[in-house]
């Protein structure tokens, strides 16, 4: 079959790896409805999402390395494979054990699926493109995301079983995989020199470099501590019940949706180094929100505007880190992609922050130096070429 790189035809398999890419984040309400049927402890729960995670740490550089040998479209379609065995695993054994090989299963195909679908998006579209096209990607992964707790909650409702859910994801990952194997893409060659964990690692030596790891860190460190704490402050601040403050991270979530759809027009408009600076304004204003908001309104509007802000701060990072190092991408989307860990660490510390302080002023102080981070990062960078 000829290789192609005429994008209306390959933009639709892509798109639907980008759907199955948001599979992950269905980890929290499976996580929900696990510890129900298992009688699990809040810490052994919690195994399941810190787990998907150091997939990210562990596994995103091999990936890059892997992609050298294989090639990013094939890395794509192992992803889809080892994606779709996590959502079989649980109806052929359904217990702690099942589920936790089920999620290691998942969180490996994701990593696999970060790291090489990214790059892969840009073979097909030039580099001032890039990040507009990654954030259509973002904003149908987003959508996954918001529809996986409406559906697992239908699926309980009507079925008596979560877990239907899974054989949707299922049929979509086995669709994603079938309409990606007929479609081949011509790639940009990996370098060829041989390359190892010293030569992909060396890359951090570029301070460029090394600020989009330390950024991708932030970025992903500010989207899971909000998604965190929303629900806290509204509690703490507002006087919220549990039932509706739960709604503080769905309106992050929406407004983030929202900001990735807007993202995919005004990127290639205004470029990355605008609409990231124009994203921290936004970011900022809704941290401050935060910090000194006390009613219900002043907190969803610091949500929003922290939700609107983050939406597209990780394609640009992520495009101006592969610009960087034409000839080294693959281990570059491999370093981005561990940068990921964020999501472990920051909720770790601002849990342990608002627990010193006995307040979620706490949480939002272990976010201010990130935001900081991104700002100067926001002003230096030569993020939209």
């Amino acid at each position: 079959m000829k290789e192609i790189n005429s994008r209306p035809r390959a933009l639709f398999p892509l798109m639907l790896c980008f759907f199955a890419m948001g599979f992950v984040d269905s980890v929290g309400v499976a996580t929900h409805y696990i510890r129900a049927d298992f009688q699990l402890s809040g810490t052994l729960s919690g195994l399941f999402a810190t787990m998907v995670f150091l997939w990210f740490l562990a596994g995103a550089v091999p990936a890059g390395l892997l992609m050298n040998k294989i090639g990013r479209r094939k890395t794509v379609l192992w992803s889809l494979l080892l994606t779709a065995v996590a959502f079989v695993v649980p109806f052929a054994h359904y217990s702690f054990w099942g589920m936790f090989l089920s999620f290691a299963f998942l969180g490996l195909g994701n990593t696999l699926m970060q790291v090489s679908l990214n790059p892969l998006v840009g073979n097909l579209v030039s580099p001032e493109k890039l990040p507009g096209m990654l954030t259509l990607g973002q904003f149908v992964k987003a959508v996954c995301s918001l529809l996986a707790p409406v559906a697992a909650g239908w699926c309980a409702l009507y079925w008596q079983d979560w877990k239907i859910l899974y054989w949707f994801f299922l049929a979509e990952a086995l669709l994603a995989f079938g309409a990606l194997a007929r479609t081949p893409i011509r790639e940009t060659p990996p370098n060829a020199a041989q390359t190892g964990f010293k030569q992909a690692f060396g890359l951090l030596a570029d301070s460029v470099i090394l600020s989009c790891f330390i950024g991708i860190i932030c970025h992903v460190g500010l989207d899971v501590g909000m998604n965190m704490a929303a629900p806290k402050l509204l509690m703490e601040r507002a006087g919220l019940g549990v039932a509706a403050a739960g709604y503080g991270s769905g309106v992050y979530f929406l407004w983030r949706t929202a900001g990735c759809l807007a993202g995919v027009f005004l990127l290639g408009r205004y470029g990355g180094q605008k609409i990231f600076r124009w994203s921290m304004g936004l970011i900022v204003a809704g941290w401050l929100l935060l910090w000194f908001g006390h009613t219900q309104a002043v907190l969803y509007a610091g949500i929003s505007c922290v939700g609107l802000g983050n939406a597209n701060v990780f394609p640009v990072i992520f495009s101006q880190a592969l610009w960087r190092s034409p000839t080294r991408q693959n281990e570059v989307s491999g370093l981005m992609i561990m940068g990921l860990v964020g999501g472990a660490v920051f909720p770790l510390l601002m849990g342990a922050a608002a627990d010193f302080t006995s307040s979620q002023a706490g949480a939002m102080g272990v976010l201010a130096p990130a935001i900081g981070f991104l700002c100067v990062f926001s002003r230096r960078s030569p993020a939209g070429r």
